[in-house]
């Protein structure tokens, strides 16, 4: 069996600095966002999961790491995630897993899953009461047109 490719996109802790960026990127080809805060990469492995693994296991200790993310979905439309807690947060994890019955590693996807949910009904609620306040006072003809123009508008140009 062949082994994939996965891109994999590392969250890091704090900006890296020039030199630290050169000394990771001999081990691997690293490609940083202009501020050093994030990195992606790609890994051979044959599941996105062991590529997080492997991943962690070249440069966890050689980088400031927060977390590591698969960069696609797997075939299930999940994003991995990789994150290594400090023992303290582990045994706390894993007590509140325990009490939940749950594995430590699903006690964190639903906790995910509900802070993601809790987000985008606070973003919902936001743009609703925008919208209402718009309303309010703005013709909804005029606030249609005013929509219309800002998402015509090319990407680059000055904000609506």
């Amino acid at each position: 069996m062949t082994m994939a490719h996965h891109a994999l996109e590392i969250t890091l802790t704090r900006p890296l600095a020039a030199a630290e960026l050169h000394h990771a990127a001999r081990t691997m080809p690293l490609a940083p966002n202009r501020d050093a805060t994030r990195l992606m990469t790609v890994v051979r492995a044959k599941t996105p999961g062991k590529a997080l693994t492997r991943l962690r296991r070249q440069i966890g200790t050689r980088l400031p790491v927060d977390v590591i993310t698969t960069h696609y979905p797997d075939r299930n439309g999940k994003i991995l995630l990789n994150v290594a807690f400090p023992p303290a947060a582990h045994t706390a994890l894993r007590a509140a897993a325990d009490q939940a019955a749950q594995t430590p590693q699903r006690f964190v996807e639903l906790a995910v899953y509900r802070a993601l949910a809790q987000h985008a009904d606070a973003e919902a609620d936001r743009l609703e009461r925008g919208v209402q306040h718009l309303l309010a006072h703005t013709a909804p003809a005029h606030l249609i047109a005013a929509v219309g123009h800002c998402l015509t508008r090319i990407s680059g140009a000055a904000p609506c």
